[in-house]
């Protein structure tokens, strides 16, 4: 009995090793590891959460810590601090002020195209046309992407930030507020903070889109440092997030009630949001127009003291994706 019970702990752990060496074959590691994820809480970052949710992340390999800001622009600070390995469902515009100030970060994928960004305001305030909103007080989260977007709607209605009286509000609770308790005339902010303030001024409130068609970006970005230091560990999170739209796809009702939880938002609303979104893992050349695009409208405005458009190639990570989703990365160059 010694001799056979020898025998069996001696299979037993051949049989342990050669699991561990399948294992590490396959990319997964016999642990997971820990990656600090930033997020801010809008509908661009869907497929993290049903990555979460279905733990896609966890069969990776891959241990998140979550960490919340109030805008993109905030969790990609948080990034670039330390505090956090990657940010996710953050629009382009941050990393474009960022890139004049050439930050080492590149950005690992884009996971959705939207358009989402409104000016809320008061008809009390003699606005009924676009023209009306010369001379008026406009809130808006100053460095973030809805800035940039009502820089573009004023020049389209032959205005400019100049000829309107700019005030910053830092805050989704401010993003409401200031409106509806007539602090301003107009503010201009995304879902959902756009459709609460709609609400509030019901009868007295306009809704006017602010993107003019062009799409928003919701992009998921590292440090260079911190790719370098783990590329499989990135490879393994963009395959979470494939797997996450693969199940949205497939599962369009189940993903929307997992967004709809993890954001706290009803489902009326969800519904409408859900068609002003397209989630899908992309790095194509219409990423770096709309970014160069920014730099020229940033550097015209003064909002820089960088002249000259970044050569934004050089903030793109694209092995990345390609190792997970070939086909879908089309940027000249990469």
């Amino acid at each position: 009995m010694p001799g056979l019970a020898a025998r069996i702990l001696t299979v037993a752990g051949v049989l342990a090793m050669l699991l561990g060496s399948w294992s590490c074959q396959e990319g997964v590691p016999s642990e997971n590891t820990p990656v600090v994820v930033a997020y801010s809480p809008f509908e661009s970052t869907a497929l993290f959460w049903v990555a979460l949710n279905r733990q896609f992340f966890s069969d990776n390999g891959i241990d998140i810590t979550l960490r919340k800001y109030d805008t993109g622009a905030a969790s990609l600070s948080g990034v670039l601090n330390g505090e956090a390995d990657i940010t996710v469902g953050m629009s382009e515009f941050p990393v474009v002020r960022m890139a004049f100030q050439h930050e080492s970060m590149v950005i690992l994928c884009n996971a959705n195209k939207g358009e989402f960004i409104y000016l809320i305001g008061r008809k009390d305030r003699e606005i009924n046309l676009p023209a009306d909103l010369r001379g008026k007080t406009i809130g808006v989260a100053r460095g973030t992407i809805a800035e940039f977007y009502l820089g573009r709607f004023l020049e389209l209605n032959g205005m400019t930030m100049n000829d309107i009286d700019l005030i910053d509000l830092k805050t989704p609770a401010q993003w409401i507020n200031a409106v509806v308790e007539g602090d301003v005339d107009v503010v201009v902010t995304a879902q959902p903070e756009a459709d609460a303030a709609r609400e509030q001024l019901g009868t007295n409130g306009f809704f006017w889109p602010a993107q003019s068609g062009q799409f928003m970006h919701g992009l998921m970005l590292s440090t260079s440092e911190w790719v370098n230091n783990h590329p499989e560990l990135a490879v393994n999170f963009l395959k979470s997030i494939a797997q996450a739209e693969d199940y949205a796809l497939l599962n369009p009702d189940e993903a929307k009630a997992i967004v709809q939880k993890e954001l706290g938002l009803d489902s009326e609303y969800m519904e409408t949001v859900w068609t002003q979104n397209q989630f899908s893992l992309s790095l194509e050349q219409s990423l770096i127009l709309a970014m160069e695009d920014e730099a020229r409208w940033m550097i015209g405005n003064n909002l820089t003291a960088g002249k000259t458009v970044p050569n934004f190639l050089d903030y793109i990570y694209a092995d990345g994706l390609k190792s997970v989703k070939p086909e879908s990365v089309r940027i000249s160059g990469k």
